[in-house]
């Protein structure tokens, strides 16, 4: 199965540091050796930049390189891939986009969806697997709902409901983002981390690298990081609950729905 990456900030923060541990899993450490993607929303409302690759992210040139691009963003989703449903190629490697409501719209999975999904009238895949079929059926729920991307609370709940539906047809973990909020469901597994004042030194699990958080940051920085693994070795991450979501803004779970 694949691996999930996100970050929320309160201010523009690249995501390097946990990338390049990540990445390291995507055919090193780990065997995720089946694509890799990275999408960074640009913090002054410029769109979405995405990279991707069928490569083995530990190995990948283009890989190395946006990790040494210091993306700074609000929110921030990667993904290293698993294939288990469809072949590898580009454009069955996460994390997807769509324009939904007017705003550009990401999503990345982790899991299996056992059951077929009906195909919509505005939003079809555009490669074979599960996930991308998955995001498409939601934007349509979303759209069936008459849902506005303003609307927090009604987007949160109609979100928990279409991932509780998707992770009843197998195992579901997911992140959404339009580079605002950040969405994240745990079906099986799913790991949060805030990085607050007193901030102080973390170490990769898969790297040999420690970062001193305390000299890239101020007082008032807020980092979340949501990963489907703790990604260091002396940070005490949370595990998500079985169908619990959070939905982020700028660093803080500003909504919260526990699992069953």
């Amino acid at each position: 199965m694949c691996e999930l990456l996100a970050l929320s900030a309160n201010t523009p923060t690249d995501m390097t540091f946990s990338f390049r541990g990540l990445a390291r899993r995507g055919g090193a450490t780990g065997d995720h050796g089946d694509g890799w993607g990275l999408a960074s929303f640009d913090p002054s409302g410029g769109g979405v930049s995405i990279y991707r690759e069928k490569e083995a992210a530990a190995f990948c040139p283009l890989a190395a390189q946006v990790a040494d691009l210091n993306l700074k963003a609000h929110c921030s989703i990667a993904h290293i891939r698993k294939a288990t449903k469809g072949e590898v190629a580009l454009e069955n490697c996460h994390p997807f986009h769509r324009r939904w409501g007017g705003q550009d719209w990401v999503f990345a999975h982790n899991g299996d969806i056992h059951e077929s999904l009906p195909p919509g009238s505005t939003y079809l895949p555009l490669g074979s697997t599960d996930s991308e079929a998955a995001f498409c059926w939601i934007l349509e729920t979303l759209s069936a709902a008459g849902l506005s991307p303003n609307n927090e609370q009604g987007l949160f709940e109609q979100l928990v409901r279409c991932s509780d539906e998707l992770a009843a047809m197998g195992i579901f973990n997911c992140l959404i983002s339009n580079g605002a909020w950040l969405f994240a469901y745990a079906s099986t597994k799913l790991h949060t981390l805030t990085r607050r004042a007193p901030f102080t030194t973390a170490t990769l699990a898969d790297d040999d690298l420690t970062l001193d958080f305390s000299q890239l940051t101020t007082p008032d920085d807020v980092v979340t990081i949501v990963s489907t693994a703790p990604l260091t070795t002396n940070e005490h991450w949370r595990a998500l609950e079985p169908g619990e979501a959070l939905l982020l803004n700028a660093g803080e779970v500003i909504r919260q729905h526990r699992g069953r």
